[in-house]
């Protein structure tokens, strides 16, 4: 099985949110399901429903979890012989050719990615575009309102 790149906060926050699922949440829950147990007939128990609902999608979070971590090729870029080339984890700075509007985005694994942070998944058509490519350059993208031509105005290796 191919490994799924990361940054290294990446997995840092899957390692937070799986510390505090199993700490806080799980036991939590079971605190939940023991309370509700308490109060009798199982059959028409909501509580108990609920906290059997709310066990179950935690569980498969901290699977899901657990997967994703064993499957990540943990990418630091710190560490990597850089040469002024975009690559995995690097923060870009684009100008839109046609607009002059500037946007800020930083090449993540696909499980990191967020547009509201910035944060672009490297199968993105615009990382896929960007990789490989230098400050200063020229890149099209394939935009579903069409091409899109943006200038590299830094590269950053944060």
């Amino acid at each position: 099985m191919n490994k799924a790149p990361m940054t290294v906060r990446g997995a840092e926050r899957l390692r937070e949110e799986l510390a505090r699922l199993k700490t806080e949440v799980r036991p939590r829950i079971i605190k939940a399901i023991a309370e509700a147990r308490a109060h009798g007939d199982l059959k028409e128990n909501a509580e108990y429903h609920a906290a059997r609902e709310e066990q179950s999608l935690a569980e498969g979070r901290i699977a899901d979890i657990g997967g994703k971590l064993s499957n990540a090729e943990i990418i630091d870029v710190s560490k990597l012989d850089l040469t002024g080339n975009i690559v995995f984890g690097t923060t870009v700075v684009l100008a839109n050719i046609d607009t002059g509007d500037e946007v800020t985005y930083r090449i993540v694994g696909e499980d990191e990615a967020s547009i509201k942070e910035g944060m672009i998944s490297v199968a993105s058509p615009i990382a896929r575009a960007l990789i490989g490519k230098r400050e200063g350059a020229s890149v099209a993208v394939d935009a579903p309102s069409g091409e899109v031509e943006y200038e590299v105005l830094a590269v950053k290796y944060l």
